[in-house]
């Protein structure tokens, strides 16, 4: 059985009451690993679940002040029970890139897209430059028609100045990669505060996709989350 264009029309319907959008998707091929969908069959279809600037956290925060005490990982559990009950609606199974064993939805995204990761690991895209997420995904045991992801040019590949990796006080990345330790220390050290308020430097840099920038207070939750301050 192959589910129609309409399904993932109205998956897209559902996922927008969240703020949330359908971040493409794909078809597992016979020799891969594949998970199982929501019976316990193996899965043939995946469509990603995530967002396009910070368009989720107003109904992020009317949940948050919903909960009747603290909650750990308040992002992540919000996001599942969205994405959870759009999964319902449509018998699919949610999974989210929490979940252990971790599922890889890096791998996922990019061959949902077609995207490229960034010299900061975030994948770049050619509208929503680095201010995007990706928040779960849904597993279908059906086959759904999906179109190709279009192929699109890699911003990265005509940036010439990279500020990207020019902005952040202790370097944190180069081609070495991420130097998480020195980027941690410096988040939580006395000279940490304008990442600590506004997010992270070298991310802010990016001339991409500002339209879809994280507004300050988004920036500082997730930095929070991040150096568990």
């Amino acid at each position: 059985m192959i589910l129609s264009r309409g399904t993932t029309d109205g998956v897209a319907a559902a996922l927008a009451a969240h703020g949330l959008i359908l971040r493409g998707g794909f078809r597992f091929a016979g020799d891969e690993a594949v998970p199982a969908g929501l019976s316990g069959a193996l899965a043939k279809s995946a469509l990603l679940v995530g967002q396009a600037g910070a368009a989720p956290w107003p109904h992020f925060q009317r949940w948050l002040e919903g909960q009747p005490q603290p909650i750990a990982n308040p992002l992540d559990t919000w996001s599942r029970e969205a994405i959870g009950a759009v999964a319902e609606e449509f018998g699919a199974r949610a999974v989210s890139p929490s979940d252990r064993p971790y599922l890889p939805f890096q791998q996922w995204a990019m061959r949902a897209e077609g995207l490229r990761p960034s010299p900061l690991g975030i994948l770049m895209h050619p509208t929503f430059g680095l201010w995007h997420a990706y928040r779960g995904a849904l597993l279908f045991e059906q086959e759904i028609f999906l179109p190709e992801p279009e192929e699109t040019m890699h911003l990265c590949d005509t940036c010439a100045e990279k500020p990207c990796v020019k902005s952040c006080p202790v370097d944190a990345y180069s081609e070495q990669g991420f130097a998480h330790d020195a980027c941690l220390g410096h988040v939580r050290g006395a000279r940490g505060g304008p990442c600590r308020t506004g997010g992270c430097l070298d991310r802010n840099a990016c001339p991409y996709g500002t339209d879809y920038r994280y507004p300050p207070e988004v920036q500082a939750f997730h930095m929070a989350a991040f150096a568990r301050l």
